[in-house]
C-alpha cells in the first residue's frame, strides 16, 4: 500500500534523469536511493521535506532537492513536501512560528498592521527575525521528526499487518487441505 501510493504520485525517474535542465547534476541523479521507495528513503525524505518547508527562506525546492541528494533519500517526496508551505499557508505558518518564538523569547507581539511591501519588510524584519527564526526552527524540527517517526511507524505497521494476513491465509489454506 505505501509503495503503491507513493509510486502513483511520483514522477518518472527516467524523465528526471534525462531532463536537460538537470544535466549539470551529472551522475548524482543516478543514485538509486533517490527514487527507491523503501522505509528509509521515504522517512528521510519526509524529514528533509518537512524540515525545509517550515524554514523562512526562499528557494525551498532547490534546497530540498540538494538535501535529498546529500542525504540520499527519495527526491520526489522531499521536493513535494516543501509545498506544505505554499502561498496560501505561508502567512499562517510563519505567524504561528513568530508567536511561538516570541513566547519563548518573552518578546511582546506587536499589534502592527501587516503590509507585504519592501518598506514594511525593511522596517519590521529587524524586530521580528529572531522570534520568527526560532519558531520556524522549532516547527521544522517538530514536524520533521513527527513525519519521520510517523512514516517509520506506518511502514512497520503495514508490513506487520501484511505478515498477519499471509499467516492467516496459510492457516486457512491448511485447514481446507
Amino acid at each position: 500500500m505505501p509503495k503503491k501510493l507513493f509510486k502513483r504520485w511520483a514522477p518518472d525517474p527516467h524523465k528526471i534523469r534525462t531532463n536537460p535542465a538537470l544535466k549539470f547534476l551529472g551522475v548524482l541523479l543516478h543514485d538509486p536511493n533517490l527514487f527507491h521507495l523503501n522505509r528509509h528513503s521515504v522517512s528521510v525524505a519526509f524529514f528533509v521535506g518537512l524540515f525545509i518547508a517550515f524554514l523562512p527562506i526562499p528557494g525551498h525546492i532547490p534546497l530540498a532537492a540538494l538535501s535529498a541528494l546529500l542525504f540520499r533519500c527519495n527526491l520526489p517526496i522531499a521536493v513535494a513536501l516543501v509545498w506544505i508551505s505554499n502561498p496560501l499557508t505561508i502567512p499562517f505558518i510563519f505567524y504561528a512560528a513568530y508567536k511561538v518564538g516570541a513566547a519563548i523569547l518573552n518578546t511582546p507581539v506587536g499589534n502592527q498592521s501587516f503590509a507585504f511591501t519592501w518598506t514594511w519588510l525593511r522596517d519590521e524584519l529587524p524586530r521580528i527575525w529572531q522570534p520568527l527564526l526560532l519558531g520556524s526552527l522549532l516547527a521544522s524540527l517538530l514536524f520533521s521528526c513527527l513525519g519521520y517517526l510517523s512514516i517509520q511507524w506506518f511502514w512497520r505497521w503495514h508490513i506487520v499487518s501484511k505478515w498477519k494476513q499471509r499467516r492467516q491465509k496459510r492457516r486457512a489454506d491448511k485447514a481446507h487441505s
